[in-house]
């Protein structure tokens, strides 16, 4: 008599062992409002570097964002610069970082008439220190890239209001009310 077997019960998939690649994907949550700033420095536009001991004393805007010269991050861009002028009379330095090299940023400035530094942040190691390269998804991929995120920081260098996901459109208005409180 011939017998057949049945199928043998799958056994629950046995979860997969973390790897350094997925480590290195758990962002630091990044200073929180009321931590010190973590320091920096980098290359920026106009031949200038973006430091944290050049604005010891000042009140600045670190603002993280994708790439340049896209969509939103001209719109964001291009707000910020437009609201410079009143920013700049609070007393607000502000500073555009991405992972992008210089050839890129520079031209992004020249296109749009940027006169705030765009910094590089090409190895994403200040990105990293502030809490914002981070895992993303498009398309079903992911890959690891530069969360839109701001950080206005006091002329005591402690971070005094963090903005996550930032909508590019209504960003500067934010930035403008967030300083009057913190300047005006």
């Amino acid at each position: 008599m011939a017998t057949t077997k049945k199928p043998a019960a799958k056994a629950a998939a046995a979860p997969k062992p973390a790897t350094k690649a997925a480590a290195a994907a758990t962002p630091a949550a990044g200073p929180a409002e009321g931590a010190k700033a973590p320091a920096f420095s980098m290359p920026a536009s106009g031949g200038r570097t973006a430091s944290s001991e050049a604005l010891k004393g000042k009140a600045y805007l670190l603002y993280f964002y994708p790439k340049a010269d896209t969509p939103g991050c001209t719109k964001q861009a291009c707000g910020v610069q437009e609201a410079l002028p009143q920013l700049g009379r609070l007393g607000l330095e502000i500073i555009g970082v991405s992972p992008d090299p210089m050839k890129p940023i520079e031209k992004f400035a020249d296109k749009y008439k940027l006169t705030f530094p765009l910094a590089s942040d090409e190895d994403h190691k200040v990105a990293e220190a502030y809490g914002v390269w981070v895992e993303k998804s498009m398309y079903g991929k992911t890959y690891m890239g530069m969360e839109r995120s701001s950080f206005l920081v006091g002329p005591d260098g402690v971070v005094r209001k963090v903005w996550r996901k930032v909508k590019p459109e209504a960003h500067a208005a934010e930035v403008m009310a967030a300083a009057k409180d913190l300047l005006g």
